[in-house]
């Protein structure tokens, strides 16, 4: 059955990295209007919008096309950029930015795993911007890429649930959902994180050095996002979050690094430690200081920035015991009861929380280890995020 407009509409709004893709892109361009938008033959809609300039476009919400450069691209199927449209001989007598005021554009096209167009990734501003970087537009091919990775993902799984009659059928969907994210997304994520770091290496002006740098966290970004998902499918296959356990006597240092890292991510939250640990654990070191980092980037970005964040870890009576505490809003008790399910956010729309995939896979972590990731939440005292594992239950945990 053909796609209506309303199932890309639905399509692209349960995506959980569209909003992150909009706000990147913005702050790779300096543009303050970016869009995903759905373009055929007949109609120009707004899928998915991030506006900080008011220019009034919302989810759903169309343009006239023929007054639009996207349905020129849809045609000769190629990217549009310029920066500085009043002074281009070619786009200042072009009827678009006329129309809309613009003077920064860039569009490139999104394509289905079948080839057929979808629509653009797109950004303007009335202000002229600075566009002749190669590593913006591949920048935006990459995100292309994962936004149209993701509408396979999304469409693949609503036929299945629809369609599906047996477990092979299922074994089959979600190993494409490996290959898809593995292949089709880390190799050119990686081709761009080395260019970014060779530009990085170049005799650049001010400007230019804080552009890439943006470039380097974006690509620092959207590496974290692959890699929560990847875990995610490998824990959906059943397989569980995968640790290698041995016999680790860093794992306080390790800790104490990830303090420092979130601390200089965060630096308006004062972060205490107490970190004891004087002897060896059995663990996966890189998993436990994943699930540590995920609590403090958690109680960062929704605790009281007024109010410290207290992180401890201990040997209290034969069991490793890691916690995170901090004040702020408490967490409803219905939040709390799905708190640790993939995707859930409790406090959507700031900006700042992911794809709601932090505690899931910490709670991962923590089953893997053969240990427990809880919560407890008041007004009166806090947020409190408690790991515990029984410094035998890893030696089960290896064996089995």
């Amino acid at each position: 059955m053909p796609r209506t407009r309303q199932d890309d509409l639905d399509a692209i709004a349960r995506l959980p990295a569209v909003d992150k893709i909009l706000r990147v892109v913005a702050r790779a361009t300096g543009m303050r209007f970016t869009a995903v938008a759905r373009v055929t033959d007949t109609e120009w809609i707004a899928c998915a919008v991030h506006d900080e300039i008011d220019f009034g476009l919302k989810p759903g919400g169309a343009l006239e096309l023929g007054t639009t450069i996207c349905n020129e691209i849809r045609q000769h199927r190629e990217p549009v950029i310029f920066g500085h449209a009043s002074a281009d001989p070619h786009w200042s007598q072009h009827h678009t930015p006329r129309i809309y005021g613009l003077e920064s554009y860039i569009s490139v096209p999104i394509f289905r795993r079948d080839g057929t167009f979808f629509g653009t990734l797109c950004a303007i501003d009335p202000q002229p911007a600075k566009l002749d970087d190669p590593t913006i537009l591949e920048t935006f091919q990459l995100c292309t890429d994962l936004i149209a990775a993701q509408l396979e993902q999304d469409e693949r799984m609503h036929a299945t649930e629809a369609a599906l009659v047996d477990a092979e059928a299922l074994a089959h969907w979600r190993e494409q959902f490996i290959a898809i994210l593995g292949h089709d997304l880390r190799s050119p994520l990686m081709s761009l994180t080395v260019g970014t770091h060779m530009l990085s290496l170049a005799p650049l002006d001010a400007q230019w050095q804080g552009q890439v740098q943006r470039m380097a966290r974006s690509c620092e970004r959207m590496t974290g996002l692959i890699d929560d998902l990847l875990d995610l499918a490998r824990s959906r296959l059943g397989e569980g979050i995968p640790v290698a356990l041995v016999r680790d006597g860093e794992l306080e240092a390790s800790f104490a690094q990830v303090v420092e890292e979130v601390r200089g991510g965060h630096p308006s939250h004062a972060i205490r430690a107490a970190l004891t640990l004087d002897q060896d654990v059995l663990c996966d070191r890189r998993r436990l200081s994943q699930l540590l980092a995920n609590l403090l980037v958690n109680a960062a970005t929704h605790g009281a920035q007024a109010s410290p964040i207290d992180v401890a870890a201990d040997i209290v009576e034969n069991v490793l015991v890691v916690s995170v505490a901090n004040t702020g809003t408490p967490i409803a008790d219905a939040d709390r009861a799905r708190l640790f399910q993939p995707y859930v956010r409790v406090a959507p729309g700031d900006g700042q929380g992911g794809l709601g995939l932090g505690l899931y896979i910490a709670a991962e972590i923590a089953r893997a280890h053969g240990g427990t990731l809880t919560v407890q939440s008041s007004a009166d005292d806090g947020t409190r995020f408690e790991f515990r594992m029984p410094m035998d239950a890893a030696v089960v945990t290896a064996a089995t």
